[in-house]
């Protein structure tokens, strides 16, 4: 009976958008990477990228309240819609900890990071279209890149930390780098989380 009941498809073309902002949003941060004086500008950018982001996940939310039929579970559009606005707001939140502690220069953990979340925004981007096809097989390579990414930024930014430690740093400078990759390998944990959920999702529903 279900089947003959139109379902709100709308809520794919919602996922997609969010996602989309975050590619766009890791291009800002790549650029920043590249080219400190980039910081500020870049950084106003990507904090409108981040109201945008949250506007959309607001209307998801609204839109599923009213939903009575969904085409994949209630909850599962919940947390995929928070867990995309994740990867934003950590993103976001690292090139605000930039601006705040007046980053001059940036490193190459910096650098390999912001590559990692764009090269995962961008994986998600492809992925998230294919959802609602519910096929573990077309989705699952996307996941493994994203976890692979994802484990890669954990391998530099536990380097990059322990180099921190390194005898005559200021104590200032350790602060201020923990924090920023933190935020950042915080972000791929952000994007490999929307992993698992889609891989979640597909498993059930395939």
């Amino acid at each position: 009976m279900f089947k003959l009941i139109p379902t709100d498809e709308k809520f794919f073309d919602m996922f997609s958008q969010s996602a989309d902002l975050f590619l766009k949003g890791a291009g800002l941060l790549r650029e920043i990477a590249r080219d400190n004086s980039l910081l500020k500008p870049n950084a106003m950018k990507l904090e409108r990228l981040e109201h945008d982001a949250d506007q959309i996940t607001h209307e998801v939310l609204v839109r599923l309240d009213r939903s009575f039929i969904t085409p994949i579970d209630r909850e599962d559009i919940h947390r995929l819609a928070l867990s995309l606005d994740d990867c934003m707001d950590t993103m976001e939140a690292a090139t605000d900890h930039m601006v705040l502690y007046g980053i001059k220069e940036t490193t190459e953990p910096v650098k390999f990071l912001a590559e990692y979340i764009e090269s995962q925004a961008a994986q998600i981007v492809a992925m998230l279209p294919l959802v609602k096809k519910l096929k573990w097989d077309l989705v699952r390579p996307f996941c493994i890149e994203i976890n692979r990414l994802e484990n890669e930024a954990d391998r530099v930014t536990r380097q990059a930390l322990g180099d921190l430690f390194t005898p005559g740093i200021d104590v200032l400078d350790v602060i201020r780098w923990r924090d920023i990759y933190e935020l950042l390998e915080g972000t791929t944990d952000k994007a490999e989380d929307v992993a698992g959920i889609v891989e979640g999702i597909v498993l059930k529903h395939g």
